[in-house]
């Protein structure tokens, strides 16, 4: 399950503040089975971000993780930019993190994350805190055997 991390965070990118999200996404990716095969951080700027998230979708990894840039500021693109890229969207994850949001913060509906399908590859938007992707990453990890799977699969169920 080759994963990408990629942070989206200006502030980051210049280096005023330190990549906590995404060392922290990565970790959690990691110990659900993934193997981190790039982990980057980019500023808050679409044509960069979707740049970057076709690159990878063309390098085949089957996971591609963002944190950060979902909120509602100007200059939040990542699901503009995620939606430009994806091809099918696969909604219960950001409708389930969102859900599982607000069961700790009211402001877990300020977040516009968007999860879906490019080519063969998942793209799930996380927020850019750290407390709740440590919250939310539990439930993906949940999935990720079987949706590599089934992004593997070639279509139909297999004979039983």
């Amino acid at each position: 399950m080759q994963t990408t991390v990629l942070t989206i965070s200006t502030s980051v990118a210049r280096g005023d503040s330190e990549d906590i999200s995404g060392r922290l996404l990565a970790e959690l990716a990691t110990a659900a089975g993934a193997e981190i095969v790039a982990s980057e951080v980019l500023a808050d700027d679409r044509d960069q971000i979707e740049e970057r998230l076709r690159h990878h979708v063309a390098n085949g990894v089957t996971f591609i993780f963002t944190t950060g840039g979902t909120g509602l500021t100007p200059d939040d693109v990542t699901p503009e930019a995620t939606r430009a890229v994806i091809d099918r969207e696969a909604p219960g994850y950001a409708e389930t993190m969102r859900a599982q949001s607000l069961s700790h913060t009211p402001l877990g509906i300020l977040t516009r994350g968007v999860s879906g399908v490019a080519e063969r590859t998942l793209i799930i938007n996380f927020p850019g805190n750290p407390k709740a992707i440590s919250q939310l990453f539990p439930i993906v990890a949940a999935t990720l055997s079987h949706a590599a799977a089934q992004l593997r699969r070639e279509g139909g169920r297999p004979a039983p």
